[in-house]
């Protein structure tokens, strides 16, 4: 595979998102939501029909029109890839499942350094159908930008760790404070597999990547700087050297923003746990992304565009901002209040400027 980079659209010179995520001045605040592409929408249930999530994000042709179908519903100013953060490991041989109502389940949890020497480096040749995919997409898109995503290395490395999802992270955290060797190893063996994988899609025809950072709000400041931080750094440095923006986003990260920051985000996410206008000046020199409470779509209609005024006027103050909740959607979201926030948003920016 060539190393190039493919030629933009033209029409993306002129698009909100990546005007925002610059910390240029967008026509109006852009708007995407994650998990946008998902369990919300009645046409994304009826094309998984029978198809396992894994399998589902091996197929292109189904991960090109999940990912397109929330555009064409809501109008947003971006595409997120469909995929999932594990996706890369099963790419690369590592035994493990999505399983409905619990979330990626491995066989063979990560204990030793032979455990993770046994866990291949990442090449485009594991994964062709994101290279397709995202060709098809950009295709597709044309004007819009489509985001790709990578699971970040301490998020990824837990579920390594735990054998799946996991609230206290204690096997998590023992590996890192007692087997540092193995930490290392694999936070270093994880970082590869996430930069490689962004770089294949940016390749491919992506505007922007975003780096999932799920589980970080467990750490404190000093073990993130410490034992995370550098490699989460090395994911986003590499995508720098392809020359996009990127996003870095963590849930409960009231305490690492400034980190997450300084890991080398152009924008950092902010979950709704935390008001923008505090967000803000812990983030530096940066865009910011969020940070609508994914619940009040279940709110009434004007509720939810009050409360989506005040992170819109929050956001005003920030060297850019790209609207967003502060999680992802919700899957029994009704799709029309997203509809009704979409429009609300573009519409408030444009009047606002």
């Amino acid at each position: 595979m060539t190393d190039a980079v493919r030629t933009p659209h033209p029409g993306l010179a002129s698009s909100p998102f990546l005007a925002a995520a610059r910390g240029e001045v967008p026509s109006h605040t852009p708007v995407w939501y994650m998990r946008q592409a998902g369990r919300s929408l009645p046409e994304y249930l009826k094309v998984r029909e029978g198809v396992g999530m894994l399998e589902s994000c091996m197929d292109a042709d189904l991960v090109t029109e999940i990912t397109l179908q929330p555009v064409r519903r809501y109008g947003v100013d971006a595409a997120i890839f469909f995929s999932d953060i594990v996706l890369p490991l099963k790419a690369v041989g590592v035994d493990l499942d999505i399983k409905p109502g619990v979330g990626p389940v491995v066989a063979s949890p990560v204990r030793t350094l032979a455990d993770v020497e046994a866990i291949p480096d990442l090449t485009p040749e594991h994964v062709p159908y994101i290279t397709r995919a995202v060709g098809q997409l950009v295709a597709e898109l044309g004007a819009t930008p489509l985001i790709g995503f990578a699971g970040a290395p301490f998020t990824v490395a837990s579920y390594l760790v735990e054998g799946g999802p996991s609230k206290e992270h204690a096997k998590t955290k023992a590996m890192m404070f007692g087997a540092p060797d193995v930490w290392d190893a694999l936070m270093r063996k994880i970082a590869g597999i996430a930069a490689a994988y962004l770089a294949i899609q940016v390749r491919a025809g992506a505007s922007a990547v975003q780096l999932f950072d799920s589980w970080a709000g467990a750490l404190t400041p000093a073990d993130y700087r410490a034992s995370v931080m550098p490699h989460s750094q090395r994911v986003l440095a590499a995508a720098g050297e392809l020359g996009v923006p990127r996003i870095h986003f963590g849930v409960g990260t009231t305490n690492l923003l400034g980190l997450m920051g300084e890991a080398g985000a152009d924008v950092v996410g902010v979950d709704w746990r935390t008001p923008l206008e505090h967000a803000i000046p812990l983030v530096g020199d940066r865009a910011v992304q969020g940070n609508l409470d994914p619940t009040l779509v279940f709110a009434p209609t004007e509720v939810m565009t009050a409360r989506a005024a005040e992170v819109l006027e929050a956001g005003r103050h920030a060297k850019g901002h790209v609207f967003n909740l502060g999680h992802g959607v919700i899957p029994a979201t009704d799709p029309g209040q997203l509809t009704a926030l979409t429009e609300f948003v573009q519409g408030w920016s444009a009047d606002a400027r």
